[in-house]
């Protein structure tokens, strides 16, 4: 029999919990109640206790504080939080004090208080089994082969999706940094905690088998997967399944990227990815051979956003898919961002009624004009570099941006003169002539005009609106 105490401020309630369930069946006596940390620790001096449900929230000593206490003198005494509310970041930091599982009180009722005990009575049977998942010593090692790794592909996600799986219920499961790792103490077939890894986790978490992990170091392990594992995963994450590997592929020493000659990234910004599907594949090949990381995705998705305001993308559509970015935490999820952008651009072209020839050239022309912004360039010299007359030029450009050239390149100068302002210390009028103003007094009447604050004003509220 499992001997058990129940900890709540509340009689009622403790009461109520302890006569909802048939605790004999479950092979559970409750041997003890407490109404508050003082107490619960004064029973456990003279009572044999192997369970304590916990209270999160209690005057004076509060649950965190008194299952730190339990596990630090009594080691062998499993912690259960009990929580009147989802109050789901206490619940993760109970269980990161130690406490092995939690019980929602609103939640508890006649027809699924067995199967909730029933999951915690397996995990106390697993944890007290002789199947120990680490050799103790002056290192704690690794006596299982094998390891189910977790990270989560929503930043929103915790770890309490993870205690819907059978196979973490009745295994360990420890925190290491941004992911979780689940001893396979006990096999399950690989069928079914796959099976349960798609149907329960919903996509929103990356699963790693990891073999190879017998007699290895728990810290050794911790900080290699923190280092390596994270990098590895971003290509490799497919977001259909579980990924595969040996802690041996992934503790070999890393080679070095040979430097590439063009960023290919950087290089990407003319968009010819987008309309042309030799040029998309291309991309895709490049990418898998140079390797950007997480970091460098994110800056070529913000430019993109950023430069196609107001031309390819709406104010919406611009939200859309800044919003979906920050779900983006591997090379499938940006190589399908990149898709659907590619589909955004090949709809606008078809709405505007252009060619992909004049597409690719009004965007080469855009991004000629932003990067020459603050030199004396006017619409000739634009036409010029794309190979396009002037007069069919405006008039597809005006149709492109929706508004004139000269609009959009004063735009992009008021921009340029936005980032020197904040950037820089130069003089205002050194700036005005740096963003291509030849007159600083227009420079200013203008930046008031469409900004709402004078530059130097601007600058004093570091570009706060």
């Amino acid at each position: 029999m499992i001997r058990a105490v129940v900890v709540d401020d509340e009689r009622l309630v403790r009461k109520g919990f302890i006569s909802l369930i048939d605790w004999a069946s479950l092979g559970i006596v409750i041997v003890g109640e407490a109404g508050d940390g003082k107490a619960a620790l004064e029973l456990l001096e003279h009572k044999e206790v192997d369970l304590l449900f916990v209270d999160i929230t209690m005057p004076g000593m509060s649950g965190f504080d008194l299952i730190t206490q339990v596990r630090q003198c009594y080691p062998a005494i499993s912690s259960v939080v009990l929580t009147c509310h989802h109050e789901f970041d206490y619940v993760q930091e109970a269980i990161r004090h130690g406490a092995i599982d939690y019980i929602v009180k609103t939640l508890l009722e006649v027809e699924n208080a067995d199967q909730v005990i029933r999951r915690i009575v397996d995990r106390i049977k697993w944890d007290t089994s002789h199947h120990a998942a680490f050799k103790e010593g002056p290192e704690k090692k690794m006596l299982t082969d094998s390891a189910l790794i977790f990270q989560p592909l929503n930043k929103k996600r915790q770890e309490r999706d993870l205690f819907q799986l059978s196979v973490v219920r009745q295994n360990q499961l420890l925190v290491l940094n941004e992911m979780w790792m689940s001893p396979l103490v006990h096999r399950f077939p690989s069928e079914d905690w796959e099976n349960e890894v798609k149907d329960q986790l919903d996509g929103n978490w990356q699963t790693v088998l990891l073999t190879g992990l017998l007699d290895q170091p728990l810290d050794t392990i911790n900080r290699t997967l923190s280092t390596k594992l994270t990098p590895m995963l971003f290509y490799a994450a497919d977001c259909e399944g579980p990924i595969r590997f040996t802690y041996a592929e992934i503790n070999q020493p890393t080679a070095k990227m040979p430097e590439p000659d063009i960023d290919v990234l950087e290089s990407s910004l003319d968009l010819k990815w987008a309309l042309d599907h030799a040029e998309w594949e291309l991309l895709i090949k490049r990418v898998w051979e140079q390797r950007p990381n997480a970091a460098a995705f994110a800056s070529f998705g913000h430019k993109l956003c950023h430069t196609w305001d107001g031309m390819l993308l709406n104010l919406e559509e611009k939200k859309l898919f800044q919003d979906s970015m920050e779900r983006n935490v591997a090379w499938a999820h940006w190589r399908s961002w990149l898709r659907k952008f590619s589909d955004q651009v090949q709809r606008r072209m078809v709405e505007l009624s252009l060619t992909k020839e004049v597409m690719l050239c009004l965007v080469k022309s855009v991004i000629y004009m932003s990067k020459h912004a603050g030199e004396k360039i006017n619409q000739v010299d634009v036409a010029a570099h794309i190979n396009m007359s002037r007069s069919y030029f405006s008039q597809c450009f005006t149709r492109f941006a929706g508004e004139t050239f000269g609009e959009k390149l004063r735009h992009m100068r008021l921009e340029l003169a936005k980032s020197l302002l904040l950037e820089t210390t130069y003089p205002v009028y050194e700036i005005a002539s740096m963003a291509g103003f030849e007159d600083d007094r227009y420079f200013s009447k203008l930046f008031r005009e469409r900004v709402g604050k004078l530059p130097n004003e601007f600058r004093f509220d570091g570009g706060k609106s």
